[in-house]
């Protein structure tokens, strides 16, 4: 039986789950059959994860072929549901368009006169007058009609009412700018403080700038570092202090270079789809840490962002491939384990992480009652790259966390998850010295949110909504413990 405590954890766990889905469904619902579709998408992708560990809480474990099938089922629904997605969108924007032409129809037959922008004093904004005038004769009443020009900073703000999809507005509105203006300003659609969407006008002068070349030595000095306490992590692990004794660089070589392949890997997802939206990416300022090799990157956008999507591809891209690649070392690590493997762990180390310790289970089964455990190196290098990309996951200012939920939830409810997350780490540092060191990390260089994106009313579409809750559900998942009682039911301890 479970203690009540563990109850709890489970229950709360489970309500949290449902509660998930159950607003899920609460959003899909006003846009029909497409929300409907999307979030089954959703369902689809989560389910697998949310069953296995519903059942491993419960003292219910399948075995390696069961999880692979479930995850093969999972995949099949989620691309049969993607083609009835598409095919009913593609109803949706015929049947969209064939109103839009029919209204635009009603419009001219009515001598519907062009929108007038509220004139102000045009010596109070920053913008030239030839430049205002071009800025506001891209506005009409089938995009955005303004009503009010307020100065702000060297660009103005315009109030008005948006007459359309945001995404599309926006983009016919930038191109109109562009047209007029060529690259001298910057659009950008967001919402005021009382959630009605404004249109923003600034100079390109204010693009965030490449980094200069101290910044660049600083990040290749921040490199060295890291490969330097990788290698020296490899050495610990195999008690050995490899500052101490350079002479067994080979004996390390091989842990420390696949902790700097999970490194590696976290920044070609960044560099990959950030080369796909056309958006320029700082150096990788490494972050040193003797721990564990290296507590990830800081990495800066050197660009404008179009929409919240790319946010949320460029931020998920790092942990996903770094975490791919972790779960795999750590997978393929396990079916390597045997007796003699070069290390020998106490089984109490499995209790530390859900993720790892539910997988050992399934993998290693009653081997895990054994004082000490032997598995492979894999094991430990997965582990680490876990942790890893768990870290970067926090859901707290610019780090991948933070930004996904920036790009999910928008800028206010980011700003309460970055707080709530110093607040956390600030309670287990009582215990965890390493949660000090984090909520410093991010108190000082990581807190701010990243800034807006050029459309960022927007929001991403529920499949990637769906996927950014899995990433943050494998978060908790890999640093969040078995408590000793259930770690014991279920087999891994004595």
């Amino acid at each position: 039986m479970f203690t009540s405590s563990e109850t709890l954890i489970i229950g709360t766990l489970l309500l949290v789950a449902l509660g998930i889905l159950g607003w899920g469904f609460y959003r899909a619902r006003p846009f029909g059959r497409l929300g409907i579709l999307a979030w089954l998408q959703s369902v689809v992708l989560m389910t697998p994860w949310l069953l296995f560990f519903g059942l491993f809480a419960a003292g219910i474990y399948i075995n390696i072929v069961g999880v692979l099938f479930l995850v093969v089922v999972s995949a099949g629904l989620y691309i049969f549901l993607g083609r009835q997605l598409r095919s009913a969108g593609q109803e949706a924007i015929l049947r969209q368009r064939a109103t839009e032409r029919l209204a635009a129809d009603s419009l001219q037959a009515e001598n519907t006169p062009q929108p007038v922008v509220a004139e102000l004093q045009i010596e109070v904004l920053p913008i030239p007058e030839e430049d205002l005038n071009a800025i506001k004769s891209i506005f009409g009443i089938d995009t955005f009609f303004a009503t009010e020009t307020i100065p702000y900073q060297q660009g103005a703000i315009f109030k008005g009412n948006l007459r359309g999809e945001p995404e599309e507005v926006h983009n016919r509105l930038s191109a109109s700018l562009k047209v007029r203006l060529g690259d001298k300003y910057r659009l950008f659609l967001v919402e005021n403080t009382d959630g009605k969407p404004v249109v923003i006008v600034l100079p390109s002068s204010n693009d965030p700038q490449p980094s200069m070349l101290p910044q660049k030595v600083f990040a290749g000095i921040l490199a060295v570092a890291t490969i330097g306490t990788s290698f020296e992590t490899a050495g610990l692990l195999l008690n050995f202090d490899l500052f101490a004794n350079p002479e067994r660089f080979t004996e390390a070589l091989p842990i420390g270079a696949g902790i700097l392949t999970i490194l590696v890997a976290h920044e070609i997802g960044h560099w990959l789809l950030a080369r796909r939206h056309q958006v320029r990416l700082s150096w990788p300022f490494f972050l040193p840490a003797v721990q564990i090799g290296s507590f990830g990157t800081i990495t800066r956008f050197e660009s404008l962002l179009p929409n919240r999507k790319v946010l949320f591809d460029i931020s998920l891209a790092g942990p996903a491939f770094g975490g791919i690649v972790s779960l795999l070392m750590l997978v393929v690590g396990l079916l390597l384990s045997h007796p003699g493997s070069l290390f020998q762990l106490p089984n109490q180390f499995f209790q530390s992480s859900i993720l790892v310790g539910s997988l050992a289970r399934v993998v290693l089964g009653s081997a895990l009652q054994s004082p000490l455990v032997s598995i492979h190196p894999l094991v430990v290098i997965g582990w680490l790259g876990l942790v890893i990309t768990a870290i970067n996951l926090m859901p707290a200012g610019q780090l991948d966390g933070g930004r996904i939920v920036q790009a999910i939830y928008g800028r206010k409810t980011a700003g309460r998850a970055t707080l709530a997350t110093l607040i956390l780490l600030g309670i287990v540092a009582l215990a965890n010295t390493l949660a000090l060191y984090w909520a410093f990390v991010i108190l000082f260089l990581q807190r701010d949110l990243e800034r807006p994106s050029l459309n960022e009313i927007t929001e991403p579409d529920d499949a990637r909504a769906a996927l950014g809750l899995l990433a943050l559900f494998l978060m908790i998942t890999t640093l969040l413990p078995l408590t000793p009682g259930l770690a014991g039911r279920l087999g891994i301890g004595s």
